[in-house]
């Protein structure tokens, strides 16, 4: 009697622990990093995801040199092992909220407005409701706590301009108003209002590009028909509020700046804020997080704080 041999494929199987070290090779574009983020040795990362492979049935990873780069089977993989480790996460903690156990890890970032001059002190006050949960912050542009947020690397991000990339819910926060800075023995010192053509014509310190602030002046700028600020006189261009408060300081050039930032020298006599004729620059700060992933309890918890405190400012 003839045997009859079949064609059927084996089922394909893994695990989430093999998911959980695959997406960290496919982020970090290195075994001996993941190797180092998931505390194994770089051999057995290796072995892992040789048994992975085995398991699907394909190769999912391309070893170019000494870059690692998903296939387009390691592609579509990665997608799903994101989703899949978000929910694991989420289930481990709407079951501690369930028990009453309110305990973890918060990753957000801020751009540097929000990040230096606001977030310091309401994540303080959160702390006080929930002790035993941590909260990082990282403090960067806007541009990359968006592209941060993006990778999963940030579960929110509070940035000060409105979110450009579609895969991004947004919910505006504060309100903000942009001065005129100048140091108190600037020859300016005793009006309380310049044109705009006349900033053209003094040192400007400017922030880099990506910031949250610069995007705003310049659709300020193009509104009220004046010049573009490619024109301004710059001097420098610095990655931050406190750098750029610092070169006022020191007489290096004026600048556009948050009023939120400048409180403490407007108090101190150090600085001066001046306003634009016919011009009043203001913004909203706005909480991102990305549609495609799971949001935490944590994360909605720290959400719905943030949004309560937008509501306070509120007349």
């Amino acid at each position: 009697m003839k045997k009859t041999l079949s064609n059927k494929r084996p089922s394909i199987d893994f695990d989430l622990r093999q998911l959980e070290i695959f997406r960290k090779v496919v982020e970090l574009g290195s075994f001996s990093k993941a190797a180092d983020e998931v505390f194994l040795a770089q051999a057995s990362v290796s072995e892992r995801i040789a048994t992975l492979e085995s398991r699907i049935g394909t190769k999912l990873l391309d070893r170019l040199g000494r870059q690692v780069l998903p296939t387009r089977a390691g592609e579509l993989l990665y997608k799903h092992a994101v989703l899949l480790m978000d929910m694991k996460n989420t289930a481990c903690l709407e079951i501690q909220d369930f028990l009453g156990v309110r305990q973890g890890e918060i990753n957000i970032g801020g751009s540097t407005i929000p990040g230096e001059y606001i977030l310091p002190e309401l994540i303080g006050r959160f702390h006080e409701n929930h002790p035993l949960v941590s909260v990082t912050l990282k403090i960067a542009d806007t541009s990359e706590i968006e592209d941060l947020v993006l990778k999963g690397d940030l579960e929110l991000g509070v940035v000060g301009s409105r979110a450009s990339h579609k895969s991004l819910i947004q919910h505006e926060l504060w309100r903000d108003e942009l001065v005129l800075a100048i140091p108190a023995n600037h020859k300016w010192a005793k009006r309380r209002t310049v044109s705009i053509e006349e900033i053209f014509d003094q040192p400007f310190i400017i922030r880099e590009a990506g910031s949250g602030t610069l995007e705003i002046i310049n659709h300020y700028f193009q509104a009220s028909g004046s010049k573009e600020t490619t024109a301004l006189n710059v001097v420098a261009s610095f990655g931050s509020s406190t750098a750029v408060k610092e070169g006022i300081k020191s007489g290096l050039g004026i600048s556009i700046i948050s009023s939120r930032a400048l409180d403490t020298e407007f108090k101190a006599g150090i600085l001066k804020a001046l306003e634009l004729e016919g011009l009043r620059m203001t913004r909203s700060f706005y909480m991102i997080r990305d549609r495609r992933r799971i949001a935490s309890p944590l994360s909605r918890a720290m959400l719905d704080f943030l949004v309560s405190t937008s509501k306070e400012e509120k007349p």
